[in-house]
């Protein structure tokens, strides 16, 4: 169902933390013309626990008003609270996502039987495509193999964002949840692995500013160019490695604010970058080739 590179988009801010809905819109038709496969608003990469509901509904309006069907836009919808997370989805819905993005419960540590349940329960209220998003360094939790097996048995639920960097992760899954079960790596510096262990493509902080870069590792990949793909895999390890030296999405947004794409605002509690890091993302967008 989806397929190359696709980006986690960023949510850009004003500097007194006001989301900017302009820069925002033109961000998210720049990432199209520059090849991404499909946006993804409001995951982890654009804020999505320091947006309040009304922001977060908004920016899922501008993705998709933008795209313009051109590229899906895969809403992100989650949250700790099932309740909560129906709703964002059904919102997701009726504004014309072609998906859901939704996050493994954070904080509450759910058993994997509350795992099951509270996905069940998503996709059992709202008529929408739901990846979901395994992601345990932030939300404690790993969805197992056997669970997200159990749940790829509904009609509704249609992949997963991997973000375990587990490269055994991708084999197992397709075992069990059969290969028409979407996999996107969420993991930057192994999309390529992920891609050769049986995924589809990647949901990426990278492509916030190197966009073209990833879409045509990707676009290289699928013609079985493979030396090419390896290549620019190899160019983009500095960024990669520069974009994750403080908790993200500062250091994307930083480097997106040196492409006069957003101010360098996050919200509170993530904190500016130190100099070192700011440093460092500087040299690794020009060692890229994205800075003169």
């Amino acid at each position: 169902m989806f397929k190359g590179s696709l980006v986690a988009l960023i949510t850009p801010m004003r500097q007194d933390g006001s989301v900017d809905e302009k820069a925002y819109a033109k961000f998210v038709d720049w990432q199209i013309n520059e090849g991404t496969a499909a946006v993804v608003p409001v995951g982890t990469t654009g804020e999505s626990p320091t947006l309040n509901h009304a922001e977060h509904k908004r920016v899922v309006e501008i993705a998709i008003e933008v795209a313009k069907g051109r590229v899906p836009v895969i809403a992100g919808a989650g949250s700790n609270s099932t309740e909560e997370a129906i709703d964002l989805t059904r919102h997701a819905r009726k504004a014309g996502a072609q998906a859901a993005l939704i996050v493994t419960p954070y904080y509450n540590k759910p058993t994997q039987e509350g795992l099951y349940l509270h996905f069940k329960a998503i996709a059992d209220a709202v008529d929408l495509p739901i990846i979901i998003y395994n992601i345990p360094p932030r939300s404690v939790v790993d969805m197992s193999v056997e669970t997200m097996a159990r749940l790829s048995r509904h009609q509704n639920i249609v992949g997963v964002k991997d973000a375990t960097a587990n490269l055994a992760r991708p084999l197992h899954t397709r075992r069990a949840c059969g290969a028409g079960f979407c996999q996107l790596s969420g993991e930057d510096h192994t999309a390529l692995a992920f891609l050769a262990a049986g995924g589809d493509g990647c949901i990426s902080v990278t492509a916030n500013v190197a966009p073209r870069l990833c879409s045509e590792m990707h676009a290289a990949w699928q013609e079985g160019r493979i030396d090419d793909a390896i290549d620019i895999q190899d160019r983009l390890v500095p960024l990669h490695d520069a974009l994750f030296a403080e908790t993200s999405p500062g250091p994307v947004k930083y480097a997106a604010s040196l492409l006069g794409k957003t101010d360098a605002v996050c919200r509170l509690p993530l904190a500016p970058l130190a100099e070192a890091t700011a440093a460092r993302v500087r040299d690794a967008m020009a060692e890229v080739g994205l800075l003169n």
